[in-house]
């Protein structure tokens, strides 16, 4: 990602860690395409508010779970899960972009930049994730109904497998497996979608199909089966335990169709930078679509404090 002027200004005799450093500041200050000083301050507003309230709003969700144990249920477990990696992704990523977008460019060079992309890329396939397992969990809830009491392992085995299997999808580009780069405006980073390199595209390959196409297709699967069930004994009187069931599968999908309507655009524009013609989108045009998947980060805690009813008790 560096010019050619970057390259050749630093030619001249001096020591590799010189060299290294100078490449370093030049890279962070050299974005794709700028935004105007009110473009880049609307793009600040925007991404302060969704800072601070994605950290107040999952930093609620997070002390209502610890206050009351009643909260502590298996199903909560796995929403904990997500309120938890988007108040990771506001801290650690999204305080980076905010401050970028004050200034006009980024601010913590090429190493910021890996760290960024690798933080929002880990913590948002988390959520992706913990929602296909909910989805699963709803399904066999429902499906196969029984008195037991909650069993608690689990779902702590499928936080720890949320986050193992998206460590193993977003450390390869830390390893020389496609990369992280700027995106957009400059002021934000993630996989480079648009190197054309086989290496970067049968990773992207993979992401899509590991960390979206399968997720979706579970939760779509599950989601559908459910819904032709909850049709079928739509005449049945449903004891009030089924009716809770029921309540927190309503839950669930609204939980998962904004996660989506948030996270479909980028997905599809970072398509087709990777695989449509060069300069198809262009770095200002994703900006939008960036912006819309870092609110996700603001709307999940909303929908669990709105719609579940053991929240609204207290």
């Amino acid at each position: 990602m560096f010019s050619e002027e970057t390259n050749l200004s630093y030619t001249s005799n001096g020591t590799d860690e010189d060299l290294l450093s100078a490449l370093d500041e030049d890279w962070s200050d050299t974005p794709a395409e700028k935004l105007s000083r009110t473009g880049h301050n609307v793009v600040a507003v925007i991404l302060g508010s969704i800072l601070v309230f994605g950290i107040l709003n999952n930093f609620i969700v997070l002390i209502l779970f610890c206050k009351f144990k009643t909260l502590r249920t298996p199903v909560n477990m796995l929403l904990l899960n997500i309120s938890v990696s988007d108040m990771l992704v506001c801290l650690f990523g999204t305080s980076l972009s905010f401050a970028a977008s004050i200034r006009g460019r980024w601010l913590v060079g090429k190493h910021g930049c890996m760290w960024y992309g690798f933080v929002n890329s880990c913590f948002g396939i988390v959520s992706l994730i913990s929602l296909a397992i909910l989805s699963y969990d709803r399904y066999s809830t429902l499906t196969v109904y029984n008195k037991r009491a909650p069993d608690y392992s689990k779902p702590l085995l499928a936080v720890g497998g949320s986050w193992l299997y998206s460590l193993f999808w977003t450390v390869p580009p830390l390893l020389g497996w496609s990369s992280y780069g700027l995106e957009g405006a400059g002021t934000s980073c993630s996989v480079t979608w648009t190197a054309n390199t086989l290496q970067s595209h049968s990773y992207i390959i993979c992401l899509f199909i590991f960390c979206l196409g399968i997720p979706v297709l579970v939760m779509v699967y599950c989601y559908s089966r459910l819904l032709c069930a909850v049709k079928q004994v739509g005449r049945i009187r449903k004891t009030a335990a089924r009716r809770r069931e029921y309540h927190i599968l309503f839950m669930v999908i609204t939980t998962v169709v904004c996660y989506l309507l948030c996270w479909m655009p980028y997905g599809v524009v970072a398509m087709m930078a990777t695989f449509g013609r060069p300069g198809i989108i262009t770095p200002i045009a994703s900006v939008v679509p960036s912006l819309l998947a870092k609110s996700s980060t603001v709307i999940n805690p909303v929908i669990y404090i709105l719609m579940n009813k053991q929240v609204r008790l207290f």
